[in-house]
């Protein structure tokens, strides 16, 4: 079962901006058995990544063990089409035969494995319990891009410039091995006595991502060809140790009061290091070229310059203290709180003797309250609370990723505020049925200190241009100002049973959302914010056949984005997904799905410009029209309970 939790309580940290999940799953200590599950995916280029896992749970020292591990193969192959032009649509209808530039043509494909491992442990007794959790996740991926620039609209023959000359431009290749590891042990101890229940929690978790990327380019349309090749180790660790303290206790029969605080210590250390080799080749280099058998790579150095590092480390403290009062009137159940947060933030930069650090410290008080009321077969929910997200660690070190956005460079930004937010929902479900429900919610969100991606300009704010040329920017996060975000969501899910269809089940939802905000070209939505999303689907249940179908179909309306030289319009394919089931007794089940079953696209219009007087006289630098699709995936999967 999951239970939408609109907005924050004073028990969880400010960071729930939008609210929370409450997924309540059956109880671990009655799980006696396991099962074993085998399958695989087939992707759309004929690629079979196959996946396995293994689940127990059961008695073990006078208390209950869950075990499970799993092996997940992952494939992401991804083709874009890119058209760009020197003017727009806005001002000649006739772009493209006119105004036309050049065509890239990439494909990206992510290819990795993804290993996890979890076990618990746990006791209880009458006035005590105790459980402790471990779990282990690595993932090894690779990221290989390859892209080419053509001078033409189709298309696909060898160099310009030679003596038979062609229309390839540019030949890129771009290669991210990557390898990332995290675990963690929790333990928690709750115990009843006579003052009220005391709960602690302490943990510990560890995070690690390595990353090994070089990108290779030859440069064609020069009077000589040229090598350009990139060579980047990212490596990254994150340590975090906290412990929660609570203790609650009823005031009479109807209220009670709880109090708690939280301690976190988080830190995290990045050496970032990067070289560039570039030269120019022979034009004997470029006769013959066949960027379909042959590779940039070729050209690379045998040796490179030493790389140069960047070695940043944050640190994270954090104290927190909350109360809350809960109470339960006849239909109408409450919680009414306080949580104050401190963060004390520390950046220093390791790699250059005599750096200055830079801190900060800020405290808020957040305030929340909710409160549910039965009426009949339905309930309203009304909630309020004071939000605080803190900046992602990744905005906040002060190093430059170059082509982390796409070929856009990337810059953290280490004066970055934290996000707050005051929010309200208004709520009414209604129950249909036994099982099916159907609701509806408004929210509210009003936002200081939106953390948005910008563009960094020179001194006399025109946009910095990126290392990848012309055309390229680079971003950093900024605090945009003030905002607001609203919306309404529909959700319905019931059984068919009033029809005379007890075992078909159909679902929906729709969520409705705008938002405004200033920037430097006025007000507009936040930035990639979609204006919907929906999905809906049916479950047909053939309980004499021991089988079961459905149906899925998602959609998201078209989002804008805007910052200082680039506007992007971005639109999405519908997604249909299908499944079939079939059980066979009471321990082995086969399901099949397929999904992305229309093949979908995503397609981006990049507005770009030189300047902000130019982007406000509409006068282009470039517009593109990008085209990105992944293809269909089919997935089996076996599975037998013991």
């Amino acid at each position: 079962q999951v239970e939408i939790v609109r907005s924050s309580s004073a028990r969880r940290t400010g960071d729930a901006v939008a609210g929370s999940l409450n997924i309540k799953l059956r109880d671990g200590f009655s799980l006696d058995g396991g099962y074993v599950r085998a399958g695989g995916l087939l992707f759309d280029d004929g690629e079979f990544k196959p996946s396995g896992g293994f689940y127990y749970g059961g008695e073990l020292a006078g208390g209950r063990v869950l075990i499970g591990a799993n092996v997940q193969g992952r494939y992401n192959p991804k083709e874009k089409s890119s058209l760009r032009f020197t003017d727009s649509p806005e001002n000649n209808p006739n772009f493209r035969t006119e105004d036309f530039d050049n065509r890239e043509d990439q494909t990206d494909t992510r290819d990795g494995t993804d290993y996890a491992f979890n076990a618990s442990w746990g006791i209880e007794t009458e006035t005590t319990e105790f459980e402790i959790l471990g779990n282990f996740v690595r993932t090894e991926r690779t990221e290989d891009e390859r892209s080419f620039e053509y001078d033409d609209p189709t298309a696909i023959n060898g160099p310009v410039r030679t003596a038979n000359p062609g229309n390839l431009l540019t030949d890129n290749a771009n290669v991210n091995d990557i390898t990332t590891e995290s675990w963690s042990v929790i333990g928690k101890l709750d115990h009843e006595w006579s003052l009220g229940e005391t709960q602690l929690r302490v943990g510990y978790a560890n995070f690690t991502d390595f990353q090994d990327e070089f990108e290779f380019e030859v440069d064609f349309d020069r009077s000589t060809p040229r090598f350009t090749g990139d060579l980047q180790v990212l490596d990254i660790e994150d340590t975090e140790v906290f412990v929660n303290l609570e203790h609650s206790f009823e005031l009479n029969d109807n209220l009670e009061f709880a109090i708690g605080g939280f301690w976190q210590d988080k830190d995290r250390d990045t050496n970032l290091q990067a070289v560039r080799s570039r030269f120019n080749l022979t034009t004997a280099d470029r006769e013959g070229y066949d960027q379909f058998t042959r590779n940039p790579g070729e050209f690379a150095p045998a040796t490179f310059p030493p790389l140069d590092a960047t070695i940043t480390r944050i640190e994270e403290k954090r104290k927190d203290l909350y109360a809350l009062v809960e109470g339960e009137y006849d239909s109408l159940t409450f919680e009414v709180g306080i949580r104050w947060e401190n963060t004390d933030v520390r950046i220093v930069d390791l790699g250059t003797p005599g750096a200055p650090e830079i801190n900060s410290d800020y405290d808020k008080f957040l305030p929340s309250a909710s409160l549910k009321y039965e009426l009949g077969d339905g309930r309203v929910t009304l909630s309020g609370a004071r939000t605080l997200r803190r900046p992602r660690f990744d905005f906040l070190v002060p190093s430059l990723l170059e082509a982390e956005l796409g070929d856009n460079d990337f810059l953290g930004n280490p004066l970055l505020l934290p996000e707050t937010a005051w929010g309200g929902d208004l709520g009414y479900e209604h129950k249909i049925g036994k099982t099916g429900v159907i609701g509806v919610n408004l929210f509210y969100r009003d936002v200081s200190n939106l953390t948005e991606i910008a563009t960094v300009l020179d001194a006399g704010g025109a946009p910095v241009e990126g290392s990848e040329g012309p055309g390229t920017f680079v971003f950093t996060p900024r605090n945009t100002g003030s905002g607001e975000v609203y919306g309404i969501e529909f959700d319905a899910s019931f059984s068919l049973a009033f029809a005379g269809l007890p075992d078909t089940g159909v679902f929906g939802n729709l969520a409705l959302l705008d938002s405004n905000i200033s920037d430097e070209f006025g007000k507009r939505r936040f930035n990639d914010q979609s204006k919907y999303v929906y999905n809906f689907g049916a479950i047909q249940n053939l309980p004499d056949f021991g089988a079961a179908f459905g149906a899925t179909y998602r959609k998201q309306g078209e989002a804008f984005g805007r910052v200082v030289g680039e506007e992007v319009f971005t639109r999405y394919g519908a997604d249909l997904e299908i499944f079939v089931e079939k059980r066979f007794g009471d321990s082995l089940t086969i399901r099949a799905v397929g999904s992305n079953l229309l093949d979908s696209t995503k397609d981006e219009d990049f507005n770009k410009f030189n300047t902000v007087q130019e982007q406000f006289d509409r006068d282009f630098d470039e517009f593109e029209l990008e085209s990105e699709r992944a293809g269909p995936v089919f997935q089996i999967v076996a599975r037998y309970a013991f």
